[in-house]
């Protein structure tokens, strides 16, 4: 899944004062900022911070439905930087110095997590990932397409707010472009293969006629007597500055980009200290070190691999691993043959999982979650599917990629689909996000060890739940278990000890059925996005570890609906927290039946 860390967000608007000066608080904002506080002082803190936020990021509040900012962009200056850390190092110093007798216990919970948010924002600094980090899914291209994406066109003054985002993208493009070059100068370069990804990208699209981006059709067919505006701010603005951005990639960064043992953070200047602090924002957990990371991949992997073999022989009639994923990955008829059948399976999977859930989790959400597919420009050179949470434009959406189905697993379908849309992320994210007493930063983020660490849970208990189709598609649920074991291995193994990205391949491809070209994208993933793959595992066994305390606790007591509840109830917390809520409700539990 793809989730855009409220703190971390990676648009810049060139249209804001860097000093960001406080504004005014709209009501609205307000209320859905405190929602649930009690304490003045801690909600007058969350209101002005979540304010302060949203005009920060434009880009942010549109995709949440906020359009009061729809003709902006965000700042993507280093001076912009600066000014939004010493503001959240004030905000830092605030929630400190409230005393712990002051807030109620919700309360508490709610200061203590920003605290974990502000403090993660601080430490990901040293990473500097402005000056040099380049990926499929982080570029300048994939920026303008998401403006399109998230902009609401209804009117026309809703599309002349898309042009003025028009006007300011390429000075922006520029300032990104100047910043890479910055980090070139002081050592940061990202590795060969992602700056040649993203290369091929913007070669295919700026070779298009500018009348088939989507940017300018999306105008035209919204506001026929805006395209030809939407065409020139195109063609004199936007792509020239796509033009030096792409040239920067071509002439001065691929020249000396990364490769071979030299493509993880442990070769980059402050990259021991950048790495350390990406594994306590994205595990959450205090004394994480990658060598133990990485051998718990590695004794998961070993687990994992037994299941494998024993369903192996029923279904495949081989209990000797690497045959069974050898058949798992080469025999053409456990693939697709068309789009129409990829998307058609997801959206079988996710009818039968809605109909499941309410006997097995006791917060489901009122919104639903659509299928959709990954576009065409974005296809070739990403991961297998996504999630992109709801906002008042738009339902959940599950985007799954039908590019080259020939390559797409049958078996794996459904685990995916439950992984993305229900019971997985859309169900956790909506139940956060229609909770009507979570603050907005809880409602609207969160810890990513929980987001993923629960919907790789939920791929064990749609076994438990019987929505697998199959045996085989139980095996895609084990095939997609090692997947996310052998991240703690890469991931770790890439960012502290040398790896390449050849030995991070052919690892992955001896341990999990992941089908070339799936590999070369999930560790050019690995490679740019260093420290989120090593959430899944990581929250997955917190979880699951947190049901098996329950289960020995309450014994015949236990529901694993009221379980699953009180494990979403507040958001997606870090891991400590959902220790103590979870052992809270074992309490209360125990203390009913007496």
């Amino acid at each position: 899944m793809w989730i855009l860390p409220l703190l971390a967000a990676c648009a810049h608007r060139a249209t804001v004062a860097p000093d960001l000066p406080d504004e005014p608080i709209d009501a609205a904002s307000r209320s859905v900022a405190s929602a649930g506080v009690i304490n003045p002082s801690l909600a007058a803190s969350l209101e002005a911070h979540w304010e302060a936020s949203l005009r920060r990021n434009p880009e942010w509040a549109t995709s949440l439905g906020d359009h009061r900012f729809d003709d902006q962009l965000s700042d993507a200056s280093e001076a912009a930087e600066r000014a939004w850390l010493e503001r959240l190092g004030r905000l830092e110093l605030e929630l400190v110095m409230m005393p712990d007798e002051m807030l109620p216990v919700r309360d508490r919970l709610t200061r203590d997590l920003l605290l974990d948010e502000l403090r993660a924002e601080h430490g990901r600094r040293v990473c500097r990932f402005a000056e040099w980090n380049l990926s499929a899914r982080s570029n300048e291209l994939v920026a303008l397409h998401d403006l399109v994406e998230h902009a609401s066109l209804g009117t026309p003054e809703a599309v002349d707010r898309l042009l003025a985002r028009y006007v300011a993208f390429g000075p922006r493009t520029d300032v990104v472009t100047a910043r890479l070059r910055q980090g070139l100068a002081a050592g940061r370069v990202s590795n060969r293969e992602s700056v040649e990804r993203v290369l091929a990208m913007l070669d295919e699209a700026l070779a298009k006629p500018v009348d088939a981006w989507k940017p300018f059709t999306a105008v035209a067919e919204a506001a026929p007597d805006r395209a030809d505006r939407a065409r020139t701010l195109l063609t004199e603005g936007v792509l020239p500055a796509l033009g030096r951005y792409r040239d920067l990639l071509r002439d001065e960064i691929l020249p000396v980009a990364t490769t071979g043992d030299r493509i993880g953070l442990g070769a980059m200047p402050d990259g021991d200290a950048c790495y350390a602090a990406l594994i306590r924002e994205h595990t959450t957990l205090t004394g994480a070190t990658p060598a133990d990371l990485h051998q718990t991949g590695l004794d998961e992997l070993e687990r994992i691999h037994t299941e494998m073999r024993e369903l192996g022989q029923t279904v495949l009639g081989t209990s000797v691993l690497a045959e069974i994923i050898g058949r798992l990955r080469d025999d053409p008829s456990l693939r697709f043959s068309t789009a129409d059948e990829v998307r058609t399976t997801a959206e079988e999977a996710l009818q039968r999982a809605q109909a499941a859930v309410p006997e097995w989790i006791g917060l489901v959400p009122a919104t639903p979650c659509g299928v959709d597919v990954v576009p065409e420009y974005l296809a070739p050179y990403t991961t297998i599917a996504w999630y992109e949470p709801m906002s008042p434009d738009r339902p959940g959406t599950y985007f799954v990629n039908t590019w080259r189905p020939e390559t797409r697993p049958r078996f794996e379908a459904e685990v995916l689909a439950f992984h993305e849309s229900v019971p997985g992320h859309h169900l956790q994210i909506a139940v956060s996000r229609e909770a009507g007493d979570l603050p907005a930063f809880r409602r609207y983020g969160g810890s990513t060890a929980f987001v993923e660490g629960w919907a790789l849970y939920v791929e064990r208990l749609a076994d438990e739940m019987g929505l697998y189709s199959s045996d085989l598609s139980r095996l895609g649920m084990l095939s997609f278990d090692t997947w996310r074991a052998s991240r703690l291995v890469v991931d770790t193994g890439i960012h502290a000890m040398g790896w390449s990205r050849e030995q991070a391949e052919a690892f992955l491809l001896e341990n999990t059925a992941l089908s070339p070209d799936n590999v070369r994208n999930e560790v050019d993933r690995y490679v740019t996005w260093p420290g989120q793959a090593l959430a899944y595992k990581t929250g997955q066994l917190r979880i699951a570890a947190l049901r098996a305390e329950a289960e020995e606790a309450l014994g015949d007591r236990f529901d694993p609906r009221d379980f699953h509840a009180a494990v979403l109830r507040e958001g997606a917390v870090s891991l400590p927290a959902l220790d103590r809520q979870v052992e809270r409700w074992i309490e209360e539990r125990q203390d009913d039946a007496l």
